[in-house]
């Protein structure tokens, strides 16, 4: 729809670029073309705006069969108006200079001309085919007779009219045949459903029975690698035993091997260690005799000094023994003889005086005594001479 604005009794019309503007001013055109943009007065323009793109026509209409079957087609028919000029004199597309708006129905009749048409010629194919064949290949055979009817119709040129191209959608028969049509065709599903099932059952059986072999034949295969790891497993044992005693034989070889080595070398070691001793021994004896010589010779020296010494102070003791004896003897004879004069001065009997002195020499004499027993028998006798002597004095 064309813009239109007012302006001090001018009228100012703005176009689209999809519609083709005419413009009459006192019977003569003025402005002819797509997208015009122009001022007018409206008392004295006549305009006309006819659509330049293309458009889509649905339509939906019944027709029948040659069986006499009821169905529904679906269609789309694409146009455009090529020549403007003309379909603005065949048909009314005016508008109001004040609004812009058709004045008319202009769309409106090219649809009922369009559909009219396409149903004309869909009619024609339907009426000779049956149901059948219509649901089968109807569309095809619809699109192509409305396509030619539509480019043999005279009228459309006449009016301007193109047509880019027609869709057939859908052909549908009522929904009673059609529920009647599907019903072989769900049976033969539902026969092809059952036998799948049964066949899907039967391949189960099969597939059941095919893995209880398999798991059979899993069991025998495993008891008989079992079997095989046994004996495999004894085999290792075996073979280990085997090796643990040839290694244990390397060892003992080693060992023995090793143990006289070590012999060897013990011997080896006490021969050096029993030659490094002699030589010790040796050199221990050389070293003790030459100290058992040079202690002889010492002690050789010592105890010639110490005899030496010893006479000497032997020497030195008899001549002090001597003169102390001879000091000693002195001095007695001298008691002595201060003892007989104090005797004699006394007037002891010189005899009686002998006799003491003799008693006393003997007392100095006779062994030490450290103690005398004496028993009452002697003690006895001994008072009687005593008693007897003194009755007799």
């Amino acid at each position: 729809m064309a813009d239109i604005t007012r302006r001090l009794g001018w009228r100012h019309l703005r176009g689209a670029p999809t519609a083709h503007i005419r413009h009459h001013r006192s019977g003569e055109l003025a402005h002819d073309g797509p997208g015009l943009s122009f001022w007018f007065r409206s008392l004295t323009a006549a305009l006309s705006e006819v659509p330049v793109d293309d458009r889509e026509l649905a339509m939906t209409f019944h027709a029948r069969t040659s069986d006499f079957q009821d169905v529904t087609v679906q269609a789309t028919v694409t146009y455009r108006i090529s020549d403007p000029a003309v379909a603005a004199a065949r048909l009314d597309f005016s508008i109001d200079p004040d609004t812009g708006v058709w004045r008319g129905a202009p769309l409106e009749q090219l649809g009922t001309l369009l559909t009219e048409t396409a149903q004309q010629h869909a009619l024609a194919v339907l009426a000779r085919t049956p149901l059948a064949s219509a649901l089968v290949d109807g569309v095809s055979a619809v699109r192509e007779r409305i396509t030619e009817g539509l480019g043999a119709e005279p009228r459309l040129p006449a009016t301007g009219i193109e047509v880019v191209a027609v869709r057939v959608v859908a052909l549908r028969p009522e929904p009673e045949v059609e529920r009647a049509l599907r019903t072989p065709a769900r049976e033969q599903i539902q026969q092809e459903a059952d036998r799948a099932t049964y066949e899907r059952r039967a391949v189960a059986v099969e597939r059941e029975r095919t893995i209880a072999e398999n798991e059979l034949a899993s069991q025998i295969e495993l008891a008989r690698r079992e079997e095989q790891l046994v004996e495999q497993r004894g085999t290792n044992t075996r073979r280990e035993a085997e090796e643990h005693a040839a290694a244990d034989a390397v060892r003992a070889q080693a060992e023995a091997a090793r143990t006289v080595r070590l012999a060897e070398a013990e011997a080896a070691r006490s021969v050096k260690l029993a030659e490094a001793e002699a030589d010790r021994s040796v050199r221990l004896a050389d070293a003790e005799a030459r100290r058992t010589t040079l202690l002889a010779e010492a002690e050789a020296g010592r105890t010639a000094r110490l005899a030496e010494g010893e006479a000497a102070r032997g020497d030195r003791v008899a001549r002090a023994e001597a003169e102390g004896a001879r000091e000693v003897g002195e001095a007695r004879a001298q008691a002595q003889a201060a003892w007989l004069r104090v005797h004699a001065d006394a007037g002891v009997d010189g005899v009686a005086t002998l006799h003491a002195l003799t008693a006393t020499r003997l007392a100095e004499n006779l062994p030490r005594i450290d103690s005398v027993t004496v028993s009452p028998d002697v003690l006895t006798g001994l008072l009687a001479k005593l008693g007897g002597q003194g009755a007799q004095e």
